[in-house]
C-alpha cells in the first residue's frame, strides 16, 4: 500500500510565485487545488482505509516553528502528497465499515466549497438572513419527511454529542425551574439511560453539573434494548428516596450493536412521572426516512426531544445534526443571553439559532443539507438508504454460510455483527484472542478497515454498510478477505 501515496502526475505549478495569493488569482491558483481533489477520488480504492502511520510519525517531518515567508501553493499541495495524506483514515473509502460512517456526496462538496467562499458568520439572523431561514425550511423538510409532529422545531447541531448536552441542560432547567442557571444544580437530579447507550450521555451529565453519580443505567434485554419495567421500578424508588427524575435518553440504534429502545412504552413511563424523553437516534435515525423502517421510532411524537446525524448516513458532510425539540420555547430560555451588541430589531421575528444551543458562533451547516436534498431528492436519498439495506443482508447472508464465522444477530439496516469462531473447543478468552488478531490482520492490511464491540465479554465485530458509494464489489471484497485471513489464522493455529 506504501506505493499508493506515491506523487501523482500531477503538475502543481502555482501561477501566483508571491506569497500570499490575491483574490484576484483565484481562477488561476483554483485548478491545482481541484486536480488534487480528482487525482485523491482516484486514488482513493488504492490507499489503506485506516492510516498505517505511527504515533509521531506526521509531527516529525512538521517544523517546530512556524514559516517565516509564506510558500507558494504548489509547495504546500506538495507536502499535503507527502506529509497529511499517509497520515488519514479514509472515512469515504467504499472500504470503510468501521464505527458508524461519516460520509459525504459530491453534491455536498460542492456545497462546502461554496460555505467556506461565503465565509459568513451566521450566528443571528442579522449576520445571515438566508443561512437562517434555509436552516428553518430544510429541517421542516426532514421533520415532515420524517413524520413527525409539527409542534417539533429543528435546529442544526454540530453532532449527536452536542445535541444530547443541550437536550440534557434545557431537562435540568425545566426540571428546576429555570433556576440551575442562575443558582446553580441541585445535587438529586437524575437520568437514566441503557448500559447501551452512547458515551456521550456520561460526559453530558457531568459538563451539565448533574453529575455520572446521578446517572443511573438501566438493564438491557438480550438484544441491547433498555428493559422499560425496570427504567419505571428506578424512576419509583428513586422518588421514594427524595431524587428527582430530570432525563430519560432513549437510543435508537445504539453504537455497539444498534439497539433499539422500545420508544413508545419508554414515552408512557416519561409522561406518567413528568420526566424529559430525550432520543438519541444519531445513526439509525436516517433510516425512519423509509416508510418500512418509520416503526424504529414509533413514540417519538411524545418525546421532548430528538437527534439524527445527516452526516452520519444521510449524504452530507460531517459536520451536521439534525436537532428537534417539542417546545422551542424552554430550549431558548435555557440559552438566550442578550448583551447590547447583539440586540437587533429583527428579535422576536425570526430564529436566531445562536440561543438554540451552546455556542454563538455558527457555521452554515444547512447550505450541504439544501444541496444534497435537492440534488438526490427524496426519492434518491431513499434508494441509497435501500441499496445499502439490501448489501448488508447480502453481506450477513453470505457470512452466515463461511464455517468459521458465526453471525450474532439479524442483520437490521446496514449493520452486521459477527465473530470468527474457528473449528475446536475454544473457551471465550480464546475466541477472544481470535477474534482481536483477525481484526487487526485486517486493519493493518489498509483493504477495510472494520471495528468491535463487547458484549458480556464477547468480543464481537462490526460490520456497516453505509459509505455513499459502496458497491457489491466492495462487498465481495470484504466477504473475500474475511475469509482469506481467517485461512491464514487457521493454518497458523495448526503450526
Amino acid at each position: 500500500m506504501a506505493g499508493a501515496y506515491a506523487k501523482p502526475k500531477l503538475d502543481y505549478l502555482s501561477a501566483n510565485k508571491e506569497p500570499m495569493i490575491p483574490r484576484e488569482n483565484f481562477p488561476s491558483e483554483v485548478g491545482q487545488v481541484i486536480a488534487w481533489i480528482e487525482s485523491f477520488f482516484e486514488r482513493l480504492e488504492s490507499l489503506p482505509v485506516k492510516s498505517q502511520m505511527q504515533p509521531g510519525q506526521v509531527i516529525e517531518q512538521l517544523p517546530k516553528e512556524a514559516p517565516v515567508k509564506g510558500e507558494v501553493m504548489s509547495d504546500i499541495l506538495n507536502d499535503l502528497d507527502r506529509i497529511i495524506l499517509p497520515g488519514m483514515t479514509h472515512w469515504q473509502h467504499p472500504g470503510f465499515h468501521a464505527y458508524f460512517p461519516a460520509n459525504g456526496s459530491v453534491e455536498s462538496l460542492f456545497a462546502e466549497f461554496i460555505t467556506a467562499a461565503l465565509g459568513a458568520q451566521c450566528m443571528i439572523w442579522d449576520t445571515s438572513p438566508a443561512a437562517a431561514e434555509l436552516e428553518q425550511r430544510v429541517l421542516e423538510w426532514i421533520r415532515d419527511e420524517l413524520q413527525l409532529a409539527k409542534h417539533f422545531e429543528g435546529v442544526i447541531q454540530d453532532s449527536a454529542s452536542s445535541a444530547t448536552l443541550v437536550a440534557i441542560l434545557t431537562a435540568r432547567e425545566v426540571k428546576t425551574d429555570f433556576r440551575s442557571n442562575e443558582d446553580g444544580v441541585p445535587s438529586n437530579l437524575r437520568v437514566y439511560c441503557s448500559h447501551e447507550t452512547h458515551s456521550s450521555i456520561d460526559k453530558a451529565v457531568g459538563i451539565a453539573g448533574i453529575g455520572r453519580r446521578n446517572l443511573v443505567h438501566i438493564d438491557v434485554d438480550d438484544r441491547g434494548r433498555l428493559l422499560p419495567e425496570v427504567l419505571k421500578e428506578r424512576i419509583q424508588s428513586d422518588i421514594e428516596q427524595g431524587y428527582i427524575p430530570c432525563c430519560v435518553v432513549a437510543s435508537i440504534g445504539t453504537t455497539g450493536r444498534l439497539a433499539i429502545d422500545p420508544l413508545a412504552v419508554i414515552a408512557d413511563i416519561c409522561n406518567e412521572h413528568d420526566v424529559w424523553l430525550h432520543v438519541d437516534a444519531a445513526f439509525a435515525g436516517t433510516a425512519a426516512l423509509l416508510p418500512e423502517y418509520r416503526w424504529i421510532i414509533e413514540g417519538i411524537n411524545e418525546a421532548d426531544s430528538f437527534v439524527f446525524n445527516p452526516h452520519k448516513w444521510m449524504f452530507t458532510n460531517f459536520d451536521c445534526s439534525a436537532y428537534y425539540v417539542r417546545d422551542a420555547e424552554v430550549l431558548i430560555k435555557t440559552f438566550e443571553i442578550l448583551p447590547e451588541y447583539l440586540k437587533t430589531k429583527s428579535r422576536g421575528q425570526v430564529n436566531d439559532y445562536r440561543d438554540w444551543g451552546i455556542p454563538l458562533g455558527r457555521r452554515f451547516r444547512a447550505l450541504k443539507l439544501w444541496f444534497v436534498m435537492r440534488s438526490f431528492g427524496m426519492e434518491g436519498i431513499r434508494k441509497r438508504l435501500r441499496q445499502h439495506i439490501k448489501l448488508n443482508d447480502y453481506f450477513s447472508e453470505q457470512l452466515n454460510s463461511f464455517e468459521d464465522f458465526e453471525v450474532l444477530q439479524p442483520a437490521l439496516l446496514n449493520f452486521s455483527l459477527f465473530r470468527y469462531r474457528p473449528s475446536g473447543e475454544f473457551d471465550q478468552e480464546q475466541l477472544n484472542l481470535f477474534n482481536q488478531q483477525l481484526l487487526d490482520q485486517i486493519n493493518r492490511g489498509g483493504k477495510a478497515f472494520l471495528s468491535h464491540t463487547k458484549i458480556d465479554g464477547m468480543y464481537a465485530i462490526r460490520c456497516v454498510i453505509g459509505q455513499t458509494y459502496v458497491e457489491k464489489r466492495h462487498v465481495d471484497a470484504l466477504l473475500q478477505l474475511l475469509q482469506e485471513t481467517a485461512d491464514n489464522l487457521n493454518q497458523g493455529a495448526k503450526r
